[in-house]
């Protein structure tokens, strides 16, 4: 047994100026670092699958914490994962080159080459320009798309008005929406943000059967699965959510995500 360790007693005996011992250390000390980055890699992969999962959480908390109602919806749905990817507007595909974390929208509208100018008759939701990717929330159970919110925005009567909209997996059927910011009269145009209006839109259809955008407020009471009851009082509120909806949801919005994501899947 002893005459198998006589080349390596040989070998360690050379001098260390050797060309043969020092081609065989440079050898052997990558053979052990590869074996060792190896096992601990093995070792350190539940720890980091946890990490992964804790991070992963903690933007699904942050994300609903600026929801509201959302994670309300995502308990009724039972989704157990969320997806934040950027989508290039402009043809719908997801953008593989960036990380969502890092898209800044003010910094993306002040650059001429992240954003682009939008004419006066295609500008319906009163934006002047328009980024050109834009960060979209997938939520899935099992694997399964459940959920897809879209961040919304346009021009209020006295405000910029932010939302997120929420659309189940059939990409027509709205589950939520969320007003995230705005500034409209007290009293009146402010009531976007009263929870009993904002129970007005789960089941309410964006598109209708041939893909034209329909969704809008309506004076009165809505009568189609496509409308919904307008503020009453603040008509300019009500004409800012429907333009700022139709026009994310159409051509120069998420429009071409949508039917994207509907021919393709994720």
């Amino acid at each position: 047994m002893a005459d198998l360790f006589v080349p390596v007693r040989k070998f360690f005996a050379r001098s260390n100026d050797d060309l043969v011992k020092v081609i065989g250390m440079a050898v052997l000390v990558a053979l052990v670092s590869s074996a060792a980055v190896s096992v601990t890699a093995v070792m350190l992969k539940p720890y980091q699958e946890a990490n992964q999962a804790a991070e992963q959480q903690a933007r699904m908390d942050k994300m609903l914490d600026t929801l509201p109602g959302m994670r309300d919806l995502m308990m009724e749905t039972g989704v157990d994962t969320l997806e934040t990817r950027l989508v290039n507007l402009d043809d719908g595909s997801f953008a593989s080159d960036a990380d969502p974390a890092d898209f800044d929208l003010e910094a993306a509208l002040q650059d001429p080459e992240a954003s682009i100018a939008l004419e006066a008759d295609v500008d319906i939701a009163g934006i002047k320009r328009r980024a050109n990717q834009s960060p979209v929330y997938l939520l899935q159970k099992d694997g399964d798309l459940k959920l897809i919110v879209l961040p919304v925005y346009g021009a209020g009567y006295q405000s910029t008005i932010r939302a997120a909209l929420a659309i189940e997996a059939d990409l027509v059927t709205i589950a939520a929406l969320a007003i995230i910011e705005q500034g409209d009269t007290p009293g009146f145009g402010a009531r976007i943000e009263e929870p009993e209006w904002l129970a007005l839109w789960p089941g309410k259809k964006i598109a209708d059967e041939t893909g034209t955008v329909r969704i809008e407020l309506v004076r009165g009471q809505a009568s189609t699965p496509y409308e919904v009851d307008g503020i009453s009082g603040a008509t300019r509120t009500s004409t800012g959510m429907t333009n700022l909806l139709r026009f994310w949801l159409g051509e120069k919005g998420f429009g071409p995500f949508l039917a994207r994501l509907k021919q393709e899947g994720l």
